[in-house]
């Protein structure tokens, strides 16, 4: 009778631990090779993988080009041309004088035949004010950038005049910048605009993105030609993208405005541009004390 009931409580522990075994190996099948075989399963690629996958869907019917293959600025941009966008944040006191000497510093850099052309001067309306924006050109691109910036550094009478107008400044910035080529063409304009700059700090990795949606965008903005420039920062703070508008009066900046959204397809790129930047800043500029380029 004893060993029936040992054999009993011996096949009743085997029993537990088979089931113990089983157990363990439903939840973990990597460790039984003959669960394996039993039942079959198709491997899947990890989740990771798939999202990768569906996120490089996405972006190739925008990015037509290999950007492994060429540089953003060769792709958007297609002159030889290089722009400087200077911000000068003027001493409330001293705009008047800075305007002043401004002036007599772009007449000697006309004089001097530097190859540094002014596209135009602006004081701030609606933004920071007291600031002073200008816009050069520099055909033929770094190279005449280069020689006007060491002349700028080595010649007395700039020297001199940079001084004078240094302390009137509470700060000042520069970029150097290049034109989207869909935008045409900077031309110049009949009679008095205000003008109007929007910036932009878009999100890493979509300035490819951004002026393919333009190039379809700023065609809803032809009707009054209030389309004058567009640039993307080459040197300076990264990712930045600058719009230039133009219009005959605030009234008129309300009425264009509204009148784009009737357009099919305006919504989408406002919609667009609202997700890709991080930023957006506005500056209603006045009509130019300079008139060069823009009138």
């Amino acid at each position: 009778m004893a060993v029936n009931v040992l054999g009993r409580r011996g096949a009743a522990l085997l029993c537990q631990k088979t089931t113990v075994i089983r157990c363990v190996a439903t939840r973990c099948l990597a460790v039984s090779a003959t669960l394996h075989q039993q039942q079959p399963q198709k491997a899947t690629p990890p989740p990771t993988v798939e999202k990768e996958k569906s996120w490089f869907k996405r972006l190739l019917p925008v990015r037509s080009i290999d950007p492994g293959k060429e540089s953003h600025s060769s792709l958007l941009s297609d002159k030889d041309v290089v722009y400087e966008l200077q911000i000068h944040a003027v001493k409330p006191d001293s705009l008047e004088e800075y305007l002043s000497e401004f002036a007599k510093f772009v007449g000697l850099v006309d004089q001097r035949n530097l190859g540094a052309e002014l596209v135009g001067s602006w004081t701030v309306e609606v933004g920071d004010q007291d600031e002073a924006i200008h816009i050069w050109k520099y055909p033929g691109g770094y190279s005449v950038l280069n020689h006007t910036a060491e002349v700028y550094r080595t010649d007395d009478e700039f020297r001199a005049m940079q001084l004078k107008r240094n302390k009137m400044l509470r700060s000042r910035k520069n970029q150097i910048l290049l034109a989207f080529s869909f935008w045409g063409d900077i031309k110049q304009r009949p009679g008095n605009s205000i003008y109007e700059l929007r910036s932009y700090v878009l999100k890493p990795g979509t300035m490819i993105e951004w002026g393919n949606n333009w190039a379809k965008g700023v065609k809803h903005r032809q009707a009054g030609k209030e389309a004058v420039a567009g640039f993307f920062s080459h040197i300076g703070e990264g990712y930045n993208v600058h719009h230039m508008w133009a219009y005959d009066d605030l009234e008129s900046r309300k009425q264009v405005r509204a009148a784009a959204w009737a357009k099919p397809g305006w919504d989408e790129c406002v919609a667009y541009t609202g997700e890709h930047n991080t930023l957006v800043f506005g500056r209603v500029l006045n009509i130019p004390r300079i008139k060069h380029l823009l009138p």
